[in-house]
């Protein structure tokens, strides 16, 4: 066996046995050298970690002055906003109260949010109509006629009525997520006063427990163990809850915590036994909705089912009639 055989298939092809083991040995000392050269350099790991600290640093600094000038943007919208409603006297209309308490039920408390609401709706007709003129007139996407003129007319109407249906709609949502979490709530709540906790304390223990479970109820509880805490009355911090939030269950869980604060009877009991009945209506209410699904279903299985289950059944036997017929 020769030298030329013991080297690696081609690399010998075409040279002298002398001057592959040359290239081959040079290459190996070559790779030691990289290797000895990477395990004598001096690594330095604060510099690294310096340098990511700085890129997060730079990153975080960034994303704050972002929100920085969201928040200003906002700011001056605000400002505008409130300008306006200064201007035209909005704030000072007999039905303020009353639509702060809408916005209030709905979970916007913000002393911006009366004044947004109300320049929104008195903006969004100019503006739902000048779209609507445009679209009609503009680029005359519909037929001359009487529909061109009607249409810019009830974008103004949908446009005055949006912002009242939208609040209504925010209500209804915020209502359901509370009363689906309100049994819950009180058995937290008879946890925490069966434990020795106050109703100011459970109400704040409770709030802190429901935050992800349901934060709307959780907001509510906690902004009542606050009024608790500082109204002049704590009757009048109950009352709060129920103009917030007007649903028959926490008419009755305030009603219960009243009568507790005023006769100092069993809180735990009392919200025990309230915890069970809305439980119960829970259980009813979807076992008449259960109940009420096979009716519910007539309809669509009249409508989408029966046909096409006809096509399949009659459908060859009338091709065949209506081949016979041909061939008569």
């Amino acid at each position: 066996m020769s030298l030329q055989d013991l080297l690696p298939a081609g690399l010998g092809a075409g040279l002298p046995a002398e001057a592959a083991i040359t290239v081959m040995a040079a290459l190996a000392g070559f790779v030691v050298v990289a290797v000895v050269w990477q395990a004598l350099l001096v690594t330095d790991p604060m510099a690294d970690r310096a340098r990511r600290l700085g890129r997060r640093r730079q990153e975080l600094l960034s994303e704050r002055q972002a929100g920085r000038r969201k928040a200003t943007r906002r700011q001056r919208a605000t400002t505008l906003m409130r300008t306006i409603a200064d201007r035209l006297h909005l704030l000072r209309d007999r039905t303020t109260a009353r639509t702060a308490e809408r916005l209030a039920c709905a979970g916007w408390r913000s002393p911006d949010a009366i004044v947004v609401f109300l320049v929104l709706k008195l903006l969004a007709p100019f503006a739902v109509g000048a779209v609507a003129l445009l679209f009609a007139h503009g680029l005359q996407a519909i037929p001359p006629g009487p529909l061109r003129s009607f249409v810019p007319l009830l974008a103004v109407g949908l446009g005055f009525y949006a912002p009242e249906v939208f609040v209504k709609n925010a209500i209804v949502k915020r209502q359901k997520l509370i009363q689906k979490g309100l049994p819950d709530a009180l058995d937290l709540l008879v946890i925490c006063a069966e434990a020795g906790l106050s109703l100011d304390a459970a109400l704040s223990r409770v709030a802190g427990e429901m935050d992800k479970a349901c934060p709307p109820i959780a907001d509510e509880l906690g902004l009542t163990a606050v009024e608790l805490g500082f109204l002049p009355e704590r009757r009048q911090a109950l009352q709060n809850l129920a103009k917030r939030c007007p649903l028959p269950s926490i008419r009755g869980v305030v009603g219960t915590l009243s009568q507790t604060e005023r006769y100092g009877t069993p809180l735990a009991k009392a919200l025990r036994v309230l915890s069970n009945e809305f439980r119960n209506e829970r259980l009813l209410k979807a076992e008449e909705k259960a109940a009420r699904l096979p009716a519910i279903m007539t309809v669509p299985m009249i409508v989408f089912i029966l046909p096409a289950l006809f096509i399949v059944l009659a459908g060859p036997a009338a091709l065949g009639v209506i081949d016979s017929l041909k061939h008569m």
